[in-house]
């Protein structure tokens, strides 16, 4: 059976030495009150919560899966999930980073996206009931009317309803310009309110029994609506109608017509939805429903990163735990343990490389999730206008990069950790060939990461003349000049300055071949968002490691021990560096090769 402990030193470091996020909180008045001890509380009784409550039910959910009763179209989840997320609403989990005006918490988003992180460890298809309600929070919030605030929002922060976000149709996925859900006006009724008529599929968390009502968030045409997608509108649609006090009415004609049969996530409903004149009303604008539903789906892009760091992460305690225990061969260097007739198989250099593989993308994927998390407290609740516009762009840059190199790391990782098992990683019991199979669908869901990548360079960096870019490299930047001159960062600072440097050279040229050829830009763009996203990573390795020997310095200087957890940081900064770091020489290149040798394949794709 799997393992799981919830990380919490490595987020305190994160968050405390780091980041410092109980000074960040002082300039933020609605936080300036949570303290590191408030903090550190609200992650220990997540961290329960996930691992006590949660993670027992992974495996037996992803046997056990979903049941649509056909002739109800209700949807019944595995064995324990309901009770769970009784104890989830129960405990104000549901709540904690949400407005108090509407029955919040308050906190933090940054704690937000560290329970998160924990219950995509523990059980990553059930964490996805409530996440998606998150983001139906904060669309509603941001775009909603006045009377869809005071009906909807106290009950999706309770967490008493649930929330979906319905775009995908069978013949289009991101491309929404071509969806064919359509909104009549329904005569008599209150202004705003339409009839949605339409088929939706892939959507996760689509339907079930855990909460009284769904409040499904849903795409569709207006009958003047233009073509492409500036014809595209954004609908509240609930499972039951609302009464004007809130009180639940008649069933609504939006339902489930099947569950899809997947390779992963078997706990959570993934519906196809039929809609069938279901009453609706209007979210945001007419005709500007993507404005709207951005704010989800941008929730959902840096979900769905969380979601894979949260892989890593079990993925990893499972693998190093097993390379402890098992034996096989001695090791290559002589015997280390004479007491057993082979050696654990840890001591084998491939076996460790592995492992640390695992290690740096959940640690610097931690680190960046963090820091993302704090950028959208600053954008939310700064005092300071134009801190709040930085840190607003700062995360719409990291955005992309949270999503696919996130996904695509934890995808690598979990491979590896079921590597790590041998013959056992393919086997059922031992949980790791779930990991791999729930990992898979993160690299495809909510943009796949061929379009994370496009988004970056095409939108992002280019589509502003690289302002995003050197915001961030400011920061790259700033941190060189102060260590630069010390020796014991020169490991860690001299590769991140030469590709720092580099970056601009290499952005500008690919900028000018896409004015020739925009598919230049489309055969770059993969190999684009990883070079970014290990300048990132490198930025925060660098930062960890002038704590971690800010640390041990400190302590040789009193003539004690160095605390082993900053011994670890640095051995692991310097590994990323050393053997995963190096990957954006071969990525600039193979970049810069164009799209000849792509798009001039007719003979060969014929």
């Amino acid at each position: 059976m799997p393992i799981y402990t919830p990380p919490l030193r490595d987020m305190q470091f994160v968050m405390h030495e780091v980041f410092q996020v109980a000074d960040e909180f002082k300039a933020l008045p609605k936080h300036a009150d949570v303290d590191v001890d408030t903090i550190n509380a609200v992650l220990e009784e997540a961290g329960k919560f996930a691992s006590g409550v949660v993670f027992p039910l992974n495996i037996s959910g992803d046997e056990e899966g979903c049941t649509l009763d056909k002739a109800t179209h209700e949807v019944t989840p595995p064995q324990g999930f309901k009770e769970a997320y009784a104890q989830f609403v129960e405990g104000g989990w549901a709540a904690l980073s949400c407005d108090p005006g509407y029955g919040g918490q308050g906190l933090p988003f940054v704690l937000n996206q560290c329970l998160y992180e924990m219950l995509n460890s523990a059980n990553q298809a059930w964490t996805m009931y409530p996440g998606l309600s998150h983001g139906a929070y904060e669309a509603l919030h941001a775009h909603g009317t006045e009377e869809q605030k005071r009906l909807y929002l106290p009950k999706l922060t309770s967490g008493e309803w649930t929330g979906t976000m319905c775009l995908t149709e069978a013949h289009c996925g991101t491309d929404l310009g071509l969806l064919r859900t359509k909104a009549e006006p329904v005569p008599g009724a209150p202004e705003g309110t339409y009839a949605l008529t339409g088929n939706k599929i892939f959507i996760s968390a689509g339907e079930h029994n855990m909460a009284s009502n769904i409040v499904h968030l849903v795409l569709a045409r207006l009958p003047d609506a233009p073509a492409g997608s500036k014809g595209i509108s954004l609908f509240a649609v609930p499972k039951f109608k609302v009464n004007a006090d809130g009180s639940l009415g008649e069933r609504n004609p939006i339902y489930c017509g099947g569950l899809e049969h997947k390779m992963g996530i078997h706990g959570n409903a993934t519906a196809q939805i039929n809609i069938d004149g279901a009453i609706g009303t209007l979210v945001g604008q007419p005709h500007k429903g993507l404005a709207a539903m951005f704010v989800m789906m941008n929730a959902a892009r840096l979900g769905v990163g969380n979601q894979s760091l949260g892989l890593t992460e079990v993925a990893y305690q499972n693998a190093l735990a097993y390379a402890k225990d098992r034996i096989q061969m001695r090791s290559l260097s002589g015997t280390k343990d004479k007491s057993k007739p082979a050696d654990p198989i840890i001591v084998h250099p491939d076996v460790r490389r592995m492992l640390l593989t695992a290690k740096a993308y959940a640690e610097g994927g931690r680190a960046l999730a963090t820091y993302c998390a704090i950028l959208i407290d600053k954008e939310l609740h700064h005092p300071d206008e134009k801190v709040r516009k930085d840190s607003a762009e700062l995360v719409a840059l990291l955005t992309p990069i949270v999503k696919a190199f996130l996904t695509d790391n934890g995808w690598t990782a979990t491979t590896l950790c079921q590597q790590v098992f041998g013959g056992h990683g393919y086997i059922k019991e031992w949980g790791m060939e779930q990991f791999v199979r729930d990992a898979r669908i993160n690299m495809i869901y909510e943009g796949t990461n061929g379009i994370q990548a496009l988004d970056l360079l095409g939108r992002k960096i280019l589509g502003n003349n690289g302002a995003s870019l050197k915001k961030f490299g400011k920061l790259v930047a700033a941190l060189v000049q102060e260590e630069g001159v010390n020796e014991k960062m020169a490991e860690f600072i001299n590769p991140l300055a030469g590709l720092a440097d580099q970056m601009t050279k290499f952005t500008t040229e690919l900028g000018f071949k896409g004015l020739q050829n925009p598919d230049e830009v489309g055969a770059a763009a993969v190999d684009y968002l990883r070079v970014a996203g290990h300048l990132v990573f490198g930025y925060f390795f660098a930062r960890m490691a002038q704590v971690a020997l800010r640390e041990v310095a400190a302590a040789e200087s009193q003539g004690k021990p160095a605390d082993p957890f900053y011994q670890a940081k640095l051995q692991t900064a310097r590994f990323y560096f050393a053997k995963l770091f190096p990957e954006t020489a071969m990525l600039m290149r193979t970049a810069r090769a164009g799209a000849a040798s792509l798009m001039d394949t007719d003979a060969a794709l014929a």
